[in-house]
């Protein structure tokens, strides 16, 4: 995503330093005309706008806060875009510590995969406050189709996870249906292409049908990320004393998935999982 993100700012005409804690990462932004810093902190002093997309908390504090972080070198005046996908506590433990030091913060994780990102149709869920917004927006508005204001800093992340609840719910529900299906004869992929026709598809069906059908290997949004959401969501549940029944079985069903190594798999490997462990035919035979 990040990645995706950075290329369409380049496209967009905006002069980019780059970072990654895998380095080879950047080569191609590099080759299309980014600079390579060595460091976070050589990015925070190159730069008078900062922009995160980390895995999660652990990293994102670790960018911040580690000896070579952001928030080493002077950044008063700056402003941080921190568009992971965190905790709200988190985003704003580190929105006050950026205005300890005189810099501006917001929260805007965004809602789409990796296509909208390269292609600048992803949907900004933004925390903060109205001027800080403001100051981002030309920036947001190169990466993003929209940009949804929802409050103060923390507001944005939680709206993402909000986002993130029903989807990962959905896909067991699908595993389930879809097996309910083959079970009695139906051909996989026109119950998939009949659903995603259907009220019962979710927008995000139509980019994983030949996923599904086909098992291929391409990947938009991995189980171990959609795991470590699904913790997220579960945490904040229960601090507001919200019981989520549904939201506890897709856990169990991700951490599954990723203790059998489908970690770095796109999230949907979960309805192959089901069908595959009950030996269904894919199609019908006539």
């Amino acid at each position: 995503m990040g990645a995706g993100m950075a290329a369409r700012l380049i496209d967009t005409g905006h002069d980019l330093i780059v970072w990654n804690r895998t380095a080879g990462k950047t080569t191609p932004l590099v080759e299309m005309g980014a600079t390579a810093a060595g460091t976070p902190a050589e990015v925070a002093e190159q730069s008078d706008t900062i922009i995160t997309m980390l895995n999660d908390d652990a990293s994102a504090e670790a960018v911040y806060s580690a000896a070579d972080g952001l928030l080493t070198v002077p950044v008063k005046g700056k402003l941080f875009i921190e568009m992971s996908t965190l905790r709200p506590p988190t985003s704003r433990e580190l929105a006050q510590r950026c205005e300890q030091l005189g810099a501006a913060f917001i929260d805007a994780p965004v809602s789409g995969s990796l296509g909208p990102a390269r292609s600048g149709k992803l949907m900004a869920l933004v925390g903060g406050s109205a001027e800080n917004v403001e100051r981002a927006r030309p920036v947001l508005e190169a990466m993003t189709r929209r940009i949804v204001h929802l409050g103060d800093v923390g507001s944005g992340t939680l709206m993402k996870l909000v986002l993130n609840l029903p989807l990962a719910v959905y896909w067991q529900a699908l595993a389930e249906g879809v097996a309910l299906g083959q079970a009695g004869g139906l051909d996989l992929r026109t119950m998939l292409e009949t659903i995603n026709d259907s009220g019962g598809a979710l927008a995000a069906l139509s980019h994983k049908v030949d996923m599904i059908a086909d098992d291929l290997p391409k990947v938009a949004f991995d189980v171990a990320t959609m795991e470590k959401d699904v913790r997220s969501i579960l945490a904040i549940g229960d601090a507001a004393g919200i019981e989520m029944p549904a939201t506890k079985v897709a856990l169990d069903i991700y951490h599954q998935a990723n203790a059998a190594g489908h970690g770095s798999d796109d999230a949907v490997v979960i309805v192959r999982r089901l069908l595959d462990s009950l030996d269904l035919p894919r199609k019908n035979d006539g």
